[in-house]
């Protein structure tokens, strides 16, 4: 392709993005290439990189450009403009001929004129607009965070690294490295998970043997770390209340050998279906599927049976706009506020499950209080038969009430565990 047809296949790419509000841009993107499969390897990853630097830039450069100006097309010249382009070369790509953005208006052309010698950023432009957030979130980060907030959340405009966790069902850690190595992909032990790497640059995993045979899963290292703190051991009882694809129960099997019995539970029945592959690829054999729906009377059978419950609750997903820089378009404050009572009521159901003794992990992938430490709060008001139990001395991020990850201070995605113990005179009802 000519770098005239790729600039008109981002921009279109962005148009499909902005007509799916509430669907993921990646899941659209690899709709709007599955349909277009003439678009070689090359000319995709330079339309993707095109099309998500725009979206990584959005709020500034719609700032630049004016709230009736920020149409894809526009997006696309004015993050070129801001690159350090210029108008004339532009003009030589948007010409409107063959497979090329139309030809540029004289008002197009005026104000990306004005866009010519600038940058991105400049100094006028509100923190919520230079940190690619909605204005109603900032007050929240600057609860959180204090004089910290612009560094945390800076972070999250970096595109995050490829982290794999080794299977150790399969392989040891050095054996995956030299597997990988074989491979043309080079990787490093992760700094706090002793199950992970961190590959090098953009990598494809997933046709590779290593990765086929089991050997390795993609997995964020601060996800590795919330099943750590499952801490669960071969023989135990253990239940992934909110399991999604499988990620954490792989990891939480793993470390139990394969011995023992997890229950992998989820609302959505395409979501645990998805994880049947992966359980297979890793050779886990100790997972039983549940899906949860009204009235179902598994829980109550189930009541104070299980050794440990991972709550890894729906949640604002802020701890991962490294990953999604659109889902900070999509999120509105009503979604917070609809997800607040959903996490209670899920973190309550998840508790009855927990023997006497047993320990209940509520993780998010959220950088917010209200859905982290203000939900562990509440709950410990609620139930006073559980208490939180403090990180251990040598936790990998340091002892406290809670682990609290951050891209800015770990390199990690954005999570939150705490670790909620039954009293052992209590039993689950």
């Amino acid at each position: 392709m000519t770098p005239a047809a790729r600039l008109e296949a981002a921009i279109a790419l962005l148009a499909d993005i902005d007509s799916n509000p509430r669907r993921p841009a990646d899941a659209v993107a690899n709709d709007f290439f599955r349909s277009r499969r003439y678009i070689g390897g090359g000319d995709r990853r330079a339309i993707s990189e095109r099309s998500w630097a725009v979206i990584r830039a959005r709020r500034r450069l719609g700032w630049w450009l004016g709230p009736h100006n920020d149409t894809p097309r526009m997006l696309v010249a004015a993050s070129l403009m801001l690159e350090g382009g210029k108008l004339a070369a532009l003009a030589d790509i948007f010409t409107g001929g063959k497979f090329a953005p139309h030809a540029l208006t004289g008002e197009e052309r005026s104000l990306l004129h004005r866009l010519e010698g600038r940058n991105l950023n400049h100094h006028s432009m509100p923190d919520a607009v230079r940190l690619e957030i909605p204005d109603w979130i900032e007050p929240l980060f600057v609860a959180q965070f204090g004089d910290a907030m612009r560094t945390e959340i800076g972070a999250l405009d970096r595109p995050a690294p490829l982290d794999l966790r080794v299977n150790t069902l399969k392989a040891t850690r050095e054996d995956v490295i030299a597997a990988l190595a074989s491979e043309g992909i080079a990787t490093e032990p992760a700094k706090f998970s002793p199950w992970g790497l961190r590959a090098q640059g953009r990598q494809m995993l997933t046709t590779g043997k290593a990765f086929t045979e089991g050997l390795v899963e993609i997995q964020d290292e601060g996800s590795q770390l919330v099943a750590m703190l499952v801490d669960a051991h071969p023989g135990m009882r253990v239940a992934d209340y909110c399991a999604g694809a499988g990620g954490k129960t792989l990891a939480i099997a793993m470390r139990m050998n394969n011995r023992g019995h997890i229950v992998a539970c989820d609302v959505s029945a395409p979501r645990l279906a998805g994880a049947v592959r992966r359980l297979r690829r890793a050779g886990v054999h100790n997972v039983e599927q549940h899906l949860i729906v009204p009235g179902d009377k598994w829980a109550k059978r189930s009541a104070g049976k299980y050794d440990r419950v991972l709550v890894d609750a729906p949640c604002t997903g802020t701890g991962t706009w490294r990953r999604n820089p659109d889902a900070r378009q999509r999120l509105s404050e009503k979604d917070l506020q609809e997800l607040l009572p959903k996490q209670a009521a899920i973190l309550d159901a998840a508790s009855r499950l927990v023997r006497a003794g047993g320990k209940l992990v509520y993780a998010t992938c959220s950088l917010l209080a209200q859905e982290n430490e203000d939900q562990v709060n509440a709950f410990l008001s609620r139930y006073p038969d559980f208490r939180a139990r403090h990180l251990p001395e040598n936790w990998p991020t340091g002892p406290g009430p809670a682990m609290a990850l951050t891209p800015a201070r770990h390199d990690t995605d954005g999570f939150f565990a705490a670790v909620l113990e039954r009293g052992k005179s209590e039993a689950g009802a």
